[in-house]
């Protein structure tokens, strides 16, 4: 069964205006391509090649702009609006058309992930994923401020608490989600919760009461970030330009990715560059070429 990838990239980003006034979050830089280029590059990383893109009604033809029907990428990219931010587990029944018989993959618009090897660990959880759902979490000092997954010394599932008061473990579950085809139903029977949204918490515990979750830890040398406050956008830009710079190599460039999956050819990139200004970014596209 094929998996396909959902990005989230909804909501007002009220924590980031003024900057968010005239477009969305998810189309804010950061450092130096937008921010909607990350959660992409981790779907395409995993292989994912049919994606949809949830966002408001006023913001939509923006991603549109960006990155039209994923032609020049060798994907195929559609688009749903989200009218009110209604929880993420929404964005799984405004996708239930898109989904059809297929699995989903989850992705949040504004999580950042970075790590050697993570392209091999993406893949593998895709190719082995059958059913159930798989979730990702990551150590974090603070983990009462999200949802928080308790693990046993295999690694199993023992607990899923949204923001507790008494954390059982320091690790946080990312915006990164594999869930099979019965999720969409799963979603439709939750309640909405006391802040009127449909928790994802709530759809990952109705996965463990069938004890058909599995956890991907993040550990060292892995990096997740969330770039949805002015401080945490700015740390995020300030991450990646610090590893391009060091290192010579971009993160989340997804014309290189589409290349190096054999997406897309040599001289469809070239066609494509045509047209494109002599930035930093572009012009290290055609270095991969030249």
């Amino acid at each position: 069964m094929a998996t396909k990838g959902i990005i989230l990239a909804g909501g007002n980003g009220t924590r980031l205006s003024p900057l968010t006034d005239a477009t969305s979050k998810h189309l804010l830089p950061v450092y130096d391509k937008p921010m909607i280029f990350y959660p992409l590059s981790i779907l395409m990383l995993a292989g994912i090649k049919d994606v949809l893109v949830i966002s408001n009604p006023q913001h939509l033809d923006h991603f549109k702009s960006v990155l039209s029907d994923g032609y020049f990428l060798g994907m195929n990219i559609e688009y749903e609006i989200q009218d009110q931010p209604k929880g993420i587990g929404e964005a799984l029944l405004i996708g239930e058309n898109f989904i059809n018989n297929d699995n989903v993959c989850l992705i949040l618009g504004d999580n950042i992930f970075w790590g050697n090897y993570f392209s091999s660990v993406l893949k593998n959880v895709e190719k082995e994923f059958l059913r159930g759902a798989n979730i990702f979490s990551y150590t974090v000092k603070n983990p009462e401020d999200y949802g928080v997954v308790e693990l046993d010394k295999d690694h199993n599932v023992l607990s899923i608490e949204e923001k507790p008061s008494n954390p059982k473990s320091s690790l946080a579950i990312t915006g990164l989600y594999f869930f099979d085809n019965n999720c969409v139903e799963k979603v439709k029977t939750i309640k909405p919760s006391q802040r009127n949204e449909l928790e994802i918490t709530d759809l990952n515990k109705l996965y463990l009461d069938e004890s058909i979750i599995k956890c991907t830890h993040l550990g060292r040398g892995f990096t997740w970030l969330d770039a949805g406050t002015h401080e945490n956008l700015l740390s995020a830009s300030t991450f990646v330009q610090t590893i391009e710079e060091r290192q010579g190599f971009k993160i989340a460039c997804v014309e290189e990715i589409a290349l190096s999956k054999g997406w897309i050819k040599k001289n469809e990139l070239v066609d494509y560059l045509i047209d494109k200004p002599k930035s930093s970014y572009y012009e290290y596209i055609r270095a991969l070429i030249s």
